[in-house]
Formats: structure tokens, sequence, C-alpha cells
């Protein structure tokens, strides 16, 4: 099971020299991969979120969050190995073809390490931004990756769909990887269907280790009832959560607290069907401490044998 690490690109900590040794050192410790997100705006008046009635203030890390492919293709720059993932782009707010070029751009300049994590969004102010509906969800999104599959297919690039057409064309550069993968944030049924359906890989978030593993599970299953190999595909798990330097006794988030605790939470997850997860620091507000349980974290594996 591969480990990564979310960059520091929103909030107080997201700055060039930050992002700079926070890679680096990922890197150095044997990290496998470094992930950013998409977030195009804070509404100051609150979000109604998904199930929810009434808006809610968003966490002031969205105040400021550095563009993701803009952030990578940065750090590909200063970095050799790691992979260079997203988590997540949210799909419909892009046109396909720009978003598909924009992301071979990256995969070339970096000598094929991206990971295209994908999502549909769920902000209504993003969408009202972005001049999307909120309706283009669903049919929208599928469209979206079957077209930028077709741009990275060979030319000329032809597709025709209810909401994207592209004219038989040209359309470089592609991708360094012969399938550069897509995997879909997805926690719902139909969403993990949907990625089962369309996406080499789910990227769901670790609220627990049943729903985690379950979310796996269901993936794989339906994957091979489209007639898909299950054992190409993976699961990758995001754990928004506090690491911190002492241990956390009550009320512990799954995959939270010190390194010791997630690095035991990831010991029992080893071996049931997650093959990558990658940790966004929550409380993350110093970056030599940052840098310090990145190290320390590290340790931490090795120690329960996932060095």
């Amino acid at each position: 099971m591969d480990i990564g690490v979310a960059l520091p690109s929103a909030g107080p900590l997201a700055n060039r020299e930050n992002l700079i040794r926070f890679a680096r050192a990922a890197e150095s410790l044997g990290y496998a991969s470094l992930w950013t997100y998409e977030r195009l705006l804070r509404p100051v008046a609150g979000s109604v979120p998904p199930g929810g009635t009434a808006p809610e203030q968003l966490p002031e890390v969205y105040r400021t969050v550095y563009d993701p492919l803009e952030t990578l293709s940065f750090l590909a720059a200063v970095t050799d190995r790691i992979t260079l993932g997203t988590s997540v782009l949210d799909a419909l707010f892009h046109p396909p073809v720009v978003l598909a070029r924009r992301i071979a751009t990256l995969d070339q300049l970096s000598g094929g390490r991206v990971l295209a994590g994908l999502g549909q969004g769920w902000m209504r102010e993003e969408f009202e931004a972005a001049g999307v509906p909120v309706r283009r969800r669903g049919a929208g999104f599928d469209e979206v990756v079957a077209a930028i599959r077709a741009c990275w297919g060979p030319d000329p690039v032809r597709y025709e769909g209810r909401f994207y057409r592209i004219a038989p064309s040209e359309i470089n550069p592609k991708p360094v990887q012969p399938r550069l993968p897509i995997v879909v944030g997805a926690m719902t049924p139909k969403g993990v269907d949907r990625a089962a359906r369309i996406a080499d890989g789910l990227n769901p978030i670790a609220f627990s280790a049943e729903a985690t593993i379950g979310a796996g599970a269901r993936f794989r299953h339906a994957a091979a009832q489209w007639g898909r190999d299950p054992e190409s595909l993976s699961v990758i798990a995001r754990a928004n959560v506090p690491v911190t330097s002492a241990p956390i006794d009550r009320d512990r988030p799954y995959l939270g607290g010190s390194p010791e605790q997630i690095a035991e939470d990831l010991a029992k997850l080893h071996g049931n069907g997650v093959d990558h997860v990658f940790l966004a620091n929550m409380a993350a507000t110093d970056i030599d401490e940052e840098l310090s349980l990145l190290s320390r974290l590290r340790e931490a594996l090795v120690g329960v044998g996932l060095g």
C-alpha cells in the first residue's frame, strides 16, 4: 500500500518556499505521492453543504487555495520521482479540451508522473461562477471524462456528445503515460458505481475503516459487472485529518492523531483492497512542524512494516 501526503497548497502555509520544502522533503523521505485540490472561491455568506438545508461557513483554509495544476507544474521542476495527484479537480468547471491539454502538459513536464483525480463539484456558488448549471452533474461528468480520454487518444480527435463537441482535430500534447489514470472522487453508492464504469480508480474520503473498505469492495464488484478487470483498477483513499505531535486520546478521527497512531491504523488497513492512502493534515499551522511530522510518520510506517 502506497502512502502519500497532501501539499500545503491552501491556507496560511501556502507559499512558494513552503511548497518547495514540503515537496522535496516528501520525495526524499520516500513518500509515494503529493496531492492538491481545487477550490474556486469561499462564499462569505457560507454555502449549503451536500445534504444540508441552510448555509454553513466554509473552513478558513479555503480563503487561499492555489490552483492545483499550476502548483503541480511548479513542483514537477523541483522533484524527480514522486507522483503528482489532484484530489480533486472539479471537472465540470473546465472545457474538456482545455483540461485535457493542461493535464497532458503536466504529464509531459513531469516525465509521466500525473494521477488525475476528478470530481463533480458540489458548491452551487462555484457552479454559478464557472457558468455551468448544477444539473449538468451526472451525465455531463460522464461526457467530460469521455472527451478528455478522446483528447488523449490518436489524432484526429473527434467527440460528439450532448454537452460537448470536438470537431476532427489535432490536439496535443498527449500524455507521456499510455493511459494516464483518472480516478473519481466519490462516496455515495451511485458515485462509486459511476467510478467503476468510467474511471481507472476510486478516490473516497476515509471516514472509517469500514466505510473505506466497503467503498473499495463495491467499486471492484461494480467494475467486474461492467466487464472490467477489478485488479487493474485502484482505490486511493484521502484522509482529511489532524496530524499531531501528541497522541489524541479521545474522539480520535480515523487515520488522525500522532504519527504512531496513524501508522497503526494504516497497518490494519493494509491488505484490505486499498492501494494508496494520502494524508491531508487539517491541523497544519507551522511548516517546520509539518516537516518534522513527515519524518516521524515515515519512521513509524517503517516500524509497522509499511516503509
